[in-house]
């Protein structure tokens, strides 16, 4: 996830200061990816000298406000104009662990999928319950991206059972 593209989205709607920009980065994404002030700041920094982003004015409790510049509407744009590369998946800690379990003396592999998908189960009822509360779009999005990946993750565990008890069923090697 882009922090920097998310910060330069969120000014291109107003001006901001860190606090407002963490509080409305967070409320667009249903909280589901806490995000710490220091990496807020140590970002606009990083804008600002890469002069994306302007500083200087300051409100009335001294916080001092960032604003978008046109180089920095340009980026954004070049952003949202290009797709997410799936180039290089993010590390996946559950399938590893899935890998890991199917070779692990003394472990049943089954139990770790059972285990998994049961708290998935869960996320997954949970973010249909959040659903079911809100009215903001931005929210409800994030959370539909939440849920189908909860349900593919269910389906993928669903997929590596089967392969599991075919396996134990054929030990000869068919799968």
């Amino acid at each position: 996830m882009s922090v920097k593209h998310a910060l330069l989205a969120l000014l291109d709607e107003e001006p901001m200061y860190g606090y407002q920009l963490r509080a409305a980065f967070e409320e667009r994404t249903a909280e589901t990816w806490p995000l710490n002030i220091g990496q807020v700041y140590t970002t606009l920094s990083r804008l600002e000298r890469d002069g994306l982003v302007e500083g200087g004015d300051t409100d009335d409790d001294g916080h001092q406000i960032y604003k978008l510049t046109d180089a920095g509407r340009a980026e954004l744009t070049d952003w949202f104009g290009s797709a997410v590369p799936r180039t290089q998946p993010p590390r996946d800690e559950l399938a590893i662990k899935v890998a890991l379990a199917v070779s692990a003396p003394g472990l049943d592999p089954t139990a770790v999928i059972q285990r998994q998908r049961s708290a998935t189960m869960s996320a997954l009822q949970g973010y249909n319950r959040l659903k079911r509360q809100t009215t903001d779009l931005a929210y409800e999005l994030v959370l539909d991206s939440l849920a189908f990946a909860a349900e593919a993750e269910i389906r993928w565990l669903d997929h590596c059972d089967a392969r599991l008890r075919r396996v134990a069923d054929h030990p000869d090697g068919a799968r």
